[in-house]
């Protein structure tokens, strides 16, 4: 089993590595021959296909962490490949590839998972066109006027797509039509920790019907719900991270310019410069290098300077940046809510913590620096203004980028995961839950088959749920080999039962000096009689094994009322008077009292609720004329009119002291006129049609007289 095991995980691995060369082949050649066209997922439709879906998300991710070596931009399309493993290895087993029609649509799917939500992901991530192979063939679909941007995208990707996964699908069928039919078994990963299963016992094993929630579901929602929890932790971490670095970095270039142009204004001039602006000595001079200073960076939006007063913001310089025009010097600006908190500490001159607002001028990082003069007075601030436009941006894409990233590794160790639960838990547990409830018991044989059944399960996973098999087998071993014992202590208990009847019963009969061997022969009789009943189809709903045993062993106790009958009409040589008759009649319903005392002590014996009834209307007659009851018809109990024939034919070939036997076919042509008045037709016509396994019985014992 091992040695099977390692080698197919390598066959399956092998496999993997040319899936992976086979994707790597097709992106040299779209490259090579500069075709619009990926080419990058036939090796892994194939794999998928033939090996299952996690080599075929192996094979994807691989392929894509190569491709990221060349192209970092490739790793965000990872989850779009693994999707595609995942719906053609779920195809494939339902059976669409190979017809024409189910073929289309499957890569009509594929199509439109990778190209569809590839679109949306190139939109997300750069935008309209992209820097794709598709992106071209966007921008002159777009060029039409038919389409949008959006759908001009959606629609060539779909294009492309539908081609390239029809070159994957139809490779991986061309591929299974020259490769070995065994390859398929080889190359699929199964990590086996019980002796494998066929086809058949493991898809039982797999759709193994539970009353709530399968095992199964609930592991896959934990493993989701765990790499949930962990990816949104995760990448709310990184988000935060991002966002603090990337404001970080923002503050710095925003003091770096701030302070640049505190140190470029002389705090001297400033009053001077709001008189005359332009005309005032030095301002052109510091005008000049402050744009500079706004042009250094694309992310400085503005740059000014105000000085502070209870009126308001007054312009000493604002910049034109290119898109709008700045204040001229002197004027008054209103303060922006956002400053209004730090008012008393601006008008003091004193330095403040950078601002972020989103107010007037958009979303800004603004960086206030004093302007001192020569004194140390504070005549006003320098003003960087940093634009987080671009940050917002930039946090966007990194969320995309990051989800998209984490979605095919998602995929990747899910599959993982729900591969090893399968293996190591669901199948285990499976097959031991189908093994105990097709469990027989009803022969020996069945049971030891069962047994073996469960031994052959042989797992082996190391785990509590190797410990659980262990005990289960050692239970049902040790259950079987309780119910053999008790099976043989219950055949010895039966025998001495059917042993004590007899001897009761031949008790009875001793006093009866006509009768001798009476009890077994018709025993026998009803025996043979109820073989041919079901041979015939008679009463079949009723002529059970249970019910043919139970009246056979019963059949000794018929006629135990007889122990109330005095010897002395008991063993009247001649014939009995009416009122001698009418005791002797009596026999039988002494006979139920008799069963029915025994009944009270043994409620649930089956055999002596037909000993009552053999009992008590053995002498009843199918037309209503027999006693103790007179009742007729299938009113008589079964076991009682199969015991009226038995009992009378044996009374006709046995010698009594007062008669002569008959002869057998005598005895059989009285049974024969008694069908339908004395006796239940079909009975007798049973009882007939065995002749000659009753006229073996009756020549066992020895009285049977010839013609």
């Amino acid at each position: 089993m091992e040695k099977n095991k390692k080698k197919n995980f390598m066959s399956g691995i092998l496999f993997c590595v040319t899936g992976i060369l086979i994707n790597m082949a097709g992106i040299a050649l779209a490259k090579g021959t500069h075709i619009p066209l990926f080419l990058d997922t036939v090796g892994t439709v194939l794999t998928a296909v033939m090996g299952g879906y996690l080599p075929g998300i192996i094979v994807a991710t691989a392929t894509n962490l190569f491709k990221g070596v060349l192209d970092s931009s490739a790793m965000y399309y990872g989850m779009l490949d693994t999707l595609i493993a995942v719906g053609a290895s779920f195809f494939f087993k339902k059976g669409y590839l190979g017809k024409i029609g189910k073929t289309f649509l499957v890569i009509f799917i594929l199509a439109l998972i990778h190209g569809g939500l590839g679109a949306l992901l190139t939109w997300a991530l750069f935008g309209f066109a992209g820097n794709g192979v598709s992106s071209g063939f966007a921008e002159q679909i777009y060029a039409t006027g038919f389409f949008g941007k959006m759908q001009a995208q959606f629609f060539v990707d779909f294009l492309v797509d539908f081609v390239d996964k029809a070159i994957a699908i139809g490779f991986t069928i061309l591929m299974m039509k020259f490769l070995p039919a065994d390859l398929q078994k080889r190359v699929q990963f199964a990590s086996w920790q019980q002796n494998p299963l066929s086809e058949e016992m493991k898809q039982r094993a797999r759709e193994s019907e539970c009353r709530s929630v399968s095992l199964r579901t609930k592991m896959l929602l934990v493993l989701v719900l765990a790499a949930l929890a962990i990816a949104a932790t995760a990448t709310g971490l990184s988000y935060m991270l991002f966002r603090n670095a990337t404001i970080d970095d923002h503050k710095k270039l925003a003091e770096g310019a701030a302070s640049v142009a505190s140190a470029v204004i002389d705090g001297n001039k400033v009053n001077d410069f709001i008189e005359k602006g332009q005309h005032a000595e030095e301002y052109t001079e510091t005008e000049t290098r402050l744009k500079n200073l706004l042009t250094s960076s694309d992310d400085i939006q503005y740059v000014y300077a105000y000085k502070i007063m209870e009126d308001g913001c007054h312009v000493v310089f604002d910049l034109d940046n290119g898109e709008e025009l700045g204040s001229e010097p002197g004027e008054v600006i209103p303060f922006d809510d956002a400053f209004r908190p730090l008012l008393d500490d601006l008008l003091a001159g004193r330095e403040i913590e950078p601002i972020i607002s989103d107010e007037t001028y958009g979303w800004l990082m603004t960086v206030y620096k004093p302007v001192y003069d020569s004194h140390g007075v504070c005549q006003c601030y320098a003003a960087i203004d940093v634009s987080m436009t671009q940050l917002r941006d930039n946090v966007y894409h990194f969320f995309v980028r990051l989800v998209a990233l984490f979605f095919g590794f998602f995929i990747l160790i899910l599959a993982i995961g729900l591969w090893l639960a399968e293996y190591n838990i669901i199948l285990p547990i499976n097959t031991m839950a189908l093994s105990a409830s097709a469990f027989a018991y009803n022969s020996e044989e069945a049971r030891e088959n069962s047994v073996e059944r469960i031994r052959e399960l042989g797992i082996q996973t190391g785990d509590e749920v190797e410990n659980l098999y262990r005990a289960f087998l050692k239970t049902t071993e040790d259950s079987v080999q309780y119910v053999e014992d008790l099976q043989n202590k219950t055949e010895t208990i039966s025998q001495m039962q059917n042993g004590l009847i007899l001897v009761l019963a031949d008790i009875v009969e001793s006093r009866d000096q006509c009768t001798g061997d009476h009890v077994r022969k018709t025993a026998a009789y009803t025996k043979i009689v109820m073989e041919e009943m079901r041979k015939k189809g008679y009463y079949a709903d009723v002529l059970t094994d249970d019910f043919i045993s139970d009246v056979v062993n019963s059949a000794p106790l018929h006629d135990i009322g007889k122990i109330h009958v005095p010897d002395a009409i008991l063993n009247k040589p001649g014939r009995l008077t009416d009122d001698e008759f009418e005791i002797m009649k009596e026999h039988t319903t002494a006979g139920q009292e008799i069963i029915e005392s025994a009944i009270k002590l043994v409620p649930e014996s089956g055999y002596l609720s037909e000993a009552k009834n053999l009992a008590t209307y053995h002498h009843e007659k199918w037309n209503g004329t027999g006693y103790p009851t007179g009742i007729s018809g299938e009113d008589i109990p079964l076991s009682a009119r199969i015991m009226a024939v038995a009992d009378v034919f044996d009374a006709l070939v046995s010698r009594r002291s007062y008669k002569k036997p008959f002869t057998f076919e005598k005895a059989m042509d009285i049974i024969r006129e008694g069908a339908g008045s004395h006796f239940d037709p079909k009975v007798a016509d049973a009882f007939l049609g065995a002749a000659d396994e009753v006229k073996k019985v009756a020549q066992e014992f020895g009285e049977l007289e010839e013609e």
